[in-house]
């Protein structure tokens, strides 16, 4: 991996993008950054360099809110099966499969941002979760163990269990956190957690944070709906990219 001073630049500029969409929105710090990180390495590099900042992230967001047994009694079944995902899908991102795993995180973007886009929103039934969750558990898994992102299905899911706001903050930190976990035990056994990525983990970790500050001042001045317009086109035209790159 080259490591120049425009590696540098680009690394800390797409990390500071990302925490920007987290400060604003709430989420997407490693969609985003991985999104970007493909345009300049592969999705199993990204990966390993995201693992710092996630679980920083990730652990706060678990920690904030108030529910944690409740929330953990309605998702523990989800995350056993995206963990089992994750440890099924292991070789997905090897380095032997680059081109299949950029052409697959390119195509999770897409169907992110076509989703965003069209306002699809979905709506699970309490008594649905105990045969789903297991369904959607491996499916997400499989795609994070591909991809390095858990937002499709997994976030559509946790999102459409019609939890309150508060619970459905920590219960997403609680997948994020699980799943990220599950994904460093497969990056450990794919040979990509080295010491070598901890200053551009540490480096990542500080440009979020420099972006999540960025992301929060600027979400009490501009609408919502405003900034999730151009964040879902702008993941769209960067997903078809990746989706693309391979074959062009």
């Amino acid at each position: 991996m080259s490591q120049s001073y425009s590696f540098f630049i680009v690394l800390g500029a797409a990390f500071i993008l990302a925490g920007f969409v987290k400060g604003v929105i709430g989420m997407g710090l490693p969609t985003v950054a991985q999104g970007l990180l493909g345009l300049i390495m592969t999705p199993l590099q990204g990966a390993a360099i995201l693992v710092i900042p996630s679980v920083v992230t990730n652990t706060w967001q678990l920690l904030a809110g108030p529910s944690f047994l409740h929330v953990f009694k309605r998702m523990w079944i989800l995350l056993a099966f995206i963990s089992a995902g994750i440890w099924l899908g292991f070789g997905l991102m090897s380095p032997g499969n680059a081109d299949f795993a950029t052409t697959a995180l390119g195509t999770v973007l897409v169907i992110y941002a076509l989703l965003g886009i069209f306002r699809i929103q979905f709506s699970v039934k309490r008594e649905m979760e105990k045969w789903l969750s297991p369904v959607i558990g491996v499916v997400s898994g499989l795609v994070a163990a591909a991809t390095g992102i858990f937002t499709v299905p997994g976030v559509m899911y946790v999102q459409s269990m019609d939890f309150s706001r508060e619970d459905l903050i920590q219960a997403l930190g609680l997948m994020f956190s699980i799943s990220t976990f599950a994904l460093t035990v497969n990056l450990y056994r794919d040979g990509a957690m080295q010491l070598s990525i901890l200053p551009l983990s540490l480096l990542a970790l500080a440009a979020s944070g420099v972006g999540m500050a960025a992301g929060t001042w600027v979400r009490r001045r501009i609408t919502p709906a405003t900034f999730r317009f151009v964040f879902f086109w702008g993941m769209l035209l960067l997903g078809a990219h990746l989706a693309l790159k391979s074959h062009l």
